[in-house]
């Protein structure tokens, strides 16, 4: 088989870059490793920057996430028993975000495939890029018994944290910079009308709490917890107490409870891998990035690096530039590490680390401070959570 690009990993960004492509005439395959269902399985964030929600758009599969997701112009930040309002739309100078669940837009990825007959390849196992540094790379993959070639011109490692893609880079040339936090989020979905119309993140001496949704009768909560704990560790009941011990009082007494529809405890990880380029690899998202999930960057900033591919694989086919497919690692690196700070500043502001004392206490309480006393600061704050620019 003979494509121009072969994108590994069927998640968000790979769906995204094929559609993408494919709308420029570009012919690409999709390499993904689980079924479908697995895929669509995935409970994940779904807090959509002004500029992904655009490429979305661009993609020709932004309809329902126009008609179904919600527009918040701003957020809460619970701190010493009362709440204050971020607005992103003043701060931002007229931004805002879109929630939208990562699932449905996966699904809505998905769909678009389908639609225009995109070549999209679910369990394939044993999936290997080879001669990257040549000008003539290709991927194996197996099907059952049979082995599958697929020749192509640029490989795209799209496929995760635990992925193939980021392992074919010999190790003495990768560098890899890592952080990992010393708690998790224990997150809780439940059929429920949410607390708030608008996120609430609660800095509390027990721990970090957030309060979320994916819709008006599905809500997202969660809660900071041990590394030690475990999911059987957490009753319902017991999730709801604990929520309501981190939040204002009038917030806790409005919220409401119901059985959980699923449960689970997300480890917090910051992790960059350079460079995001090898050859004719190509590295995107989480198989490059990872992002604590308090600032929602991490769908984000793989958005940021297919916009970037994108466009430097249409120069390259359309204009025989490749300057773009040549500068994408400096250029995505960049953005990369201002998501990676601005996560950082969120986490290390919110949460209570378990070495911390009453100077890190204090420091935390002075930041809050400063952060709704300063309108630069809040600036700030809302121009990366809104989204810095491409």
């Amino acid at each position: 088989m003979k494509v121009q690009v072969c994108i590994i990993g069927g998640g968000p960004s790979g769906l995204l870059l094929s559609q993408l492509l494919h709308l420029k005439g570009i012919d690409t395959i999709v390499l993904e490793k689980h079924s479908r269902e697995h895929v669509l399985a995935r409970i994940r964030a779904g807090v959509l920057e002004h500029g992904f929600a655009a490429l979305m758009r661009e993609a020709r599969c932004g309809e329902r996430m126009d008609r179904e997701g919600e527009i918040h112009e701003g957020f809460f930040i619970a701190h010493d028993g009362v709440m204050d309002r971020v607005d992103l739309h003043k701060h931002s100078g007229g931004s805002s975000v879109v929630v939208y669940g990562q699932t449905e837009l996966t699904r809505d990825l998905y769909e678009a495939r389908d639609r225009m007959d995109g070549k999209v390849v679910h369990d394939a196992a044993d999936v290997t890029p080879h001669d990257l540094k040549s000008d003539a790379p290709y991927v194996t993959y197996r099907d059952g018994d049979r082995i599958v070639r697929v020749d192509c011109d640029f490989v795209i490692g799209a496929d995760g944290f635990h992925g193939v893609s980021r392992k074919s880079i010999p190790k003495e040339i990768l560098r890899e910079h890592e952080r990992v936090y010393p708690f998790g989020w224990l997150g809780v979905l439940s059929r429920t009308k949410p607390v708030s119309p608008e996120l609430i993140y609660s800095r509390h001496e027990r721990g970090f709490a957030l309060c979320s949704l994916r819709s008006q009768v599905l809500s997202r909560y969660y809660i900071q917890v041990p590394l030690t704990d475990k999911v059987e560790d957490w009753s319902d009941e017991a999730f709801w107490d604990e929520l309501k011990r981190r939040l204002p009082a009038d917030v806790a007494a409005s919220l409401i409870t119901g059985p959980s529809i699923e449960k689970s405890i997300a480890p917090l990880r910051s992790f960059v891998a350079e460079p995001m380029r090898y050859g004719r690899l190509f590295l995107a998202g989480d198989a490059a990035h990872i992002v604590p999930p308090t600032g929602a960057r991490g769908l984000n900033s793989a958005a940021s690096d297919i916009y970037y591919l994108y466009h430097a694989m249409v120069d390259h086919y359309e204009k025989g530039d490749d300057s773009g497919l040549d500068d994408y690692s400096r250029k995505a690196l960049a953005r990369v590490w201002k998501a990676q700070r601005f996560s950082w500043w969120m986490t290390t502001m919110l949460h209570r680390f378990p070495d911390s004392g009453s100077y890190e206490a204090k420091l935390q309480e002075t930041e809050l401070e400063y952060l709704f006393s300063s309108e630069k600061a809040l600036g700030s704050l809302a121009e990366n959570y809104v989204g810095l620019p491409f």
